[in-house]
């Protein structure tokens, strides 16, 4: 079938997220902890398969698997399920283990939740979460997978670690484990920069995590931060409903001077809110540190952009999730003279989060229009950039599988999305002060590469 016919079908030809169970990877991403998955045999070969590179505690990319089969669909797999966890026990020395479901099991009707109080009762740290994928995508199963680890865990230690008895400390909560390509780094700038106005910042993800030790503190946090216009917001209404803490929204991914900025203000105005008592003389001159630091930058390439303004790229068009898609627009736009054209949010929003985004959008500018379009089937969006026609030289930020289309329309191009087959991502970050002047190395790094 032609990709047309495809789509003329209702298929989607490209989606960048995965099913439910593609939450394993936030499972992963906790130091120490790993996922089981109650699924059949290619589905943690799949996930892993498109985030790439992505690997746990339970060794490369392997994450213990009930494999699924015929027997258990008409006995049912609680048996096998059982079997699994007291191996991988026996195996790893995990500090958790998260069960995770598939959609045959989730068909089945397997009695998870219990098997899991079976072996909390023993003592074991474990969790279940119904992650059918049929259900949802990775992006709303991060916050099922969070807040079951809250429940069923963290709920165990909440004697110990009473309320908000930490004024100032927090609980982050913004890139979603290798959904985001940039998570590592991003974590690691998150935490330099609050930490650097004064805050205690629990990350959960990561190696900057204290693994299930401080997931077990989460409690004593003053307040939440959530950096994201939509996905893990339940998360922190959780939490505010569990623990009484509020929490603040940023609702992109700052990026450069002028974001970075306006979220940490942001955040020091919450924080005195809640009664803080953050030293707001030395929280500005950390800023003032690393927005002059910044600018440096700029400085010193501003002859640079002079003398080779005409071969840069004029207009941009990215597809990615709505942090990035806005807070990317914002920053090219103001940062580096790069107008957004048309603009492709791919995340599946869901439709109730949409008009604030586009409002945030519409904010980045008084005189220019910025078209936005959700759709989910990249595929489709990669045919409405093939139709235009824009003068000068073009950029696309996507994800792999669009550098194909950069190629057509004689574009540059830049890898900023999974899946990334074409790019080593390590620590790098695009957050702050740093991550903007990355996404300018990164951006003329490809453009200077097209020179011979």
């Amino acid at each position: 079938m032609s990709n047309a016919g495809i789509r003329n079908a209702g298929i989607i030809e490209q989606e960048r997220y995965t099913c439910a169970i593609g939450a394993l990877q936030s499972v992963v991403a906790i130091p120490r902890a790993v996922p089981i998955l109650h699924s059949g045999p290619g589905c943690g070969t799949m996930i892993q398969g498109f985030f790439e590179r992505s690997t746990g505690y339970a060794g490369g990319s392997t994450s213990p698997c009930t494999n699924f089969s015929e027997q258990e669909v008409v006995f049912g797999g609680i048996d096998r399920l059982r079997e699994i966890i007291t191996n991988t026990y026996k195996v790893l020395d995990t500090d958790l283990q998260v069960v995770l479901t598939g959609c045959t099991s989730g068909i089945v009707g397997d009695d998870v939740d219990a098997l899991a109080e079976e072996f909390r009762g023993q003592g074991k740290p474990i969790v279940s979460v119904e992650t059918a994928g049929f259900k949802c995508s990775n992006l709303v199963a991060h916050s099922l997978v969070v807040n079951a680890i809250v429940d069923q865990y963290v709920s165990l230690f909440e004697e110990d670690n009473p309320s908000r008895s930490e004024k100032r400390t927090v609980n982050l909560f913004s890139s979603i484990p290798y959904q985001d390509p940039f998570w590592k780094g991003n974590l690691r700038e998150y935490k330099r920069l609050l930490e650097g106005i004064g805050l205690k910042v629990h990350v959960l993800f990561s190696p900057e995590s204290r693994g299930v030790a401080e997931w077990r503190q989460i409690p004593r946090a003053s307040f939440n931060i959530l950096v994201s216009p939509w996905y893990g917001k339940p998360i922190a209404e959780h939490l505010e409903e569990r623990y009484d803490q509020p929490y603040l929204q940023f609702p992109h991914v700052p990026i450069g001077a002028n974001e970075t900025e306006r979220f940490l203000r942001q955040v020091l105005a919450f924080a005195g809110e809640q009664d803080a008592a953050l030293d707001e003389i030395a929280a500005g001159e950390f800023i003032r540190r690393e927005r002059e630091a910044y600018y440096g930058e700029i400085d010193n390439l501003a002859t640079f952009l002079l003398e080779f303004r005409y071969g840069l790229p004029n207009h941009v068009h990215i597809l990615h999730d709505a942090g990035y898609v806005v807070g990317l627009s914002k920053f090219l736009l103001h940062e580096v003279g790069i107008v957004p054209k048309e603009q492709f949010i791919v995340d599946n929003t869901p439709e109730e989060f949409r008009a604030q985004i586009e409002a945030d959008l519409k904010s980045t500018s008084d005189r220019k229009t910025i078209p936005l379009c959700f759709e989910p089937d990249a595929g489709k969006a990669q045919d409405v950039i093939r139709s235009l026609r824009h003068k000068g030289r073009g950029l696309i930020i996507g994800s792999g599988w669009d550098k194909e289309l950069a190629r057509e329309k004689d574009y540059d191009f830049l890898s900023a999305a999974v899946p990334t087959p074409y790019r080593m991502v390590l620590t790098t970050n695009y957050v702050g002060f740093s991550g903007g002047l990355r996404v300018i190395e990164d951006i003329y790094d490809r453009v200077l590469a097209t020179y011979r």
